[in-house]
């Protein structure tokens, strides 16, 4: 019987494993050198000045909220083609989380729209505090686009690059946060690289890398310039500055991580060779594979298809269904945010993005990762092409 070919999957090699294993038979498992090192090789990989690891790229997006100071009666704006954290991470500040309907052809935030609403918000008074692109699949949105809408509009800019470590926009690193505040990576095993989970945030600004370190422990700091005077009797060795959070990283995760990033640009080749492949296997099924943008090189965490209904008569839930019953594990990236119930019950109706609802009704996220063989997508592909015609 052939084994389940799941969308995404770690690839963990010996040296990893040694990593972890070098760690363990340390005498820190946590707080000591390996995190730093991971810290400074992303860094170093994007081109950024600072890099601050913590246990998910969640918590990432929560302090980096934090950190640009949002809070209650602010408004910030994401896509609705993500995951719920890129949304969540405001609404745990207390802000109002608004959306920006998507490309119809990258999937990613729409310049145009978000423009037009930019337009309408600052009559209304109600222009975003900061605005969150999400790079979805891997391909990052147009940064340089979105960089001068926030010069004329005022907001700062988070990118959630949960999918894109590895990727590239206009030749430079995703991360090097040329066109924003800061940059979110995620490490999760479904990831380009995987820590096991974690995440981590990269800027060029030492103001919010100093505030992100002290909120992901605590808020907790033991410079003697962020620390108030106290009696010289008494040891103050450290002293809470912020309401913070226990968001560390431990070494165990890090150094699984580190060894990953060796091994960073060959998966991405790999995920490359891989989606091209799916490109000519694909010519002429009925299916639309992802464009990419030629300002994008993409790290292809997904492969998204989306079935052209008008030449097709199964429904999107049948093929799901039946894929998955030739252990195809298929996966759905994404249902729009404002349509959970959380979102819903805050005022969000169905129709408020149509063009991430056309794409949930239509696209499938179908295996890729980097030990994916030919023999495993030929299956894929087959599969596909029984259940279609």
């Amino acid at each position: 019987m052939r084994a389940a070919i799941p969308y995404g999957r770690q690839d963990i090699s010996e040296d990893d494993i040694q990593a972890v294993v070098n760690v363990l038979r340390s005498s820190h498992l946590t707080q000591g050198p390996v995190v730093p090192a991971f810290e400074q090789c992303v860094a170093d990989y994007c081109a950024a000045t600072h890099a601050i690891a913590v246990n998910s790229a969640t918590s990432a997006l929560h302090i980096a909220c934090l950190a640009l100071g949002v809070g209650a009666g602010d408004f910030v704006w994401t896509s609705p083609n993500t995951f719920v954290a890129s949304a969540n991470c405001a609404r745990y500040c207390g802000a109002e989380v608004d959306f920006v309907d998507i490309d119809p052809r990258t999937y990613n935030m729409s310049v145009d729209i978000l423009s037009h609403k930019l337009a309408l918000a600052e009559q209304n008074g109600t222009l975003p505090k900061v605005v969150i692109p999400v790079h979805f699949a891997g391909q990052s949105c147009e940064m340089r686009a979105i960089k001068a809408l926030s010069e004329r509009y005022g907001f700062k800019i988070i990118e959630d690059a949960a999918h894109a470590i590895g990727g590239r926009y206009l030749d430079d690193p995703i991360g090097c946060c040329r066109y924003s505040d800061i940059t979110i990576f995620s490490f999760h095993p479904v990831k380009i690289v995987t820590a096991g989970e974690g995440g981590m945030a990269v800027t060029h600004d030492e103001v919010l890398a100093k505030r992100m370190r002290r909120l992901r422990s605590h808020g907790i700091s033991s410079d003697p310039l962020d620390m108030e005077p106290r009696s010289t009797d008494e040891i103050w060795n450290y002293q809470q500055i912020d309401l913070g959070f226990n968001y560390r990283m431990t070494d165990i995760h890090a150094a699984l991580g580190l060894s990953q990033m060796r091994r960073l640009d060959q998966f991405v080749t790999k995920r490359h060779e891989i989606a091209k492949r799916y490109d000519v296997l694909f010519k002429d099924e009925g299916i639309t594979t992802p464009w990419q943008h030629p300002d994008s090189y993409s790290s292809y965490h997904l492969y998204p298809i989306c079935l052209q209904q008008d030449q097709i008569e199964l429904s999107h839930q049948l093929f799901y269904r039946a894929l998955v019953a030739e252990k195809i594990l298929v996966n759905l990236h994404y249902i729009p945010v404002y349509r959970q119930p959380y979102y819903e019950a805050l005022g969000f109706k169905a129709g408020y993005c149509p063009n991430a609802e056309n794409y949930f009704k239509a696209a499938m996220s179908i295996p890729i990762y980097s030990t994916l063989t030919d023999v495993e997508q030929n299956e894929v592909v087959s599969e596909i092409r029984k259940v279609l015609h």
